[in-house]
């Protein structure tokens, strides 16, 4: 079966779109449910999308992201 997957696995909050393959969650699950036609359809917008998703994907653990995060917020009230 063809799959956009590159197994970067992570959803950009802000597009609502996988880092990785630019799918949404709802298809990525369910995409074996998909005909082939639907599954090139969705494949066909992909390289668009993944031009939308804000920032590349980053191995960080979540006590790191957090304390990103905090440190965002609290320069963006500034």
């Amino acid at each position: 079966m063809e799959s956009p997957c590159i197994l970067v696995c992570s959803i950009d909050l802000k597009t609502g779109y996988c880092f990785g393959c630019g799918r949404t969650r709802e298809e990525i699950s369910g995409w074996t449910l998909y005909s082939s036609e639907q599954r090139r359809e969705i494949m066909a917008g992909l390289p668009e999308r993944l031009e939308k998703v804000e920032r590349k994907p980053r191995r960080e653990t979540r006590r790191s992201r957090m304390a990103r995060e905090r440190a965002e917020d609290a320069s963006g009230k500034a």
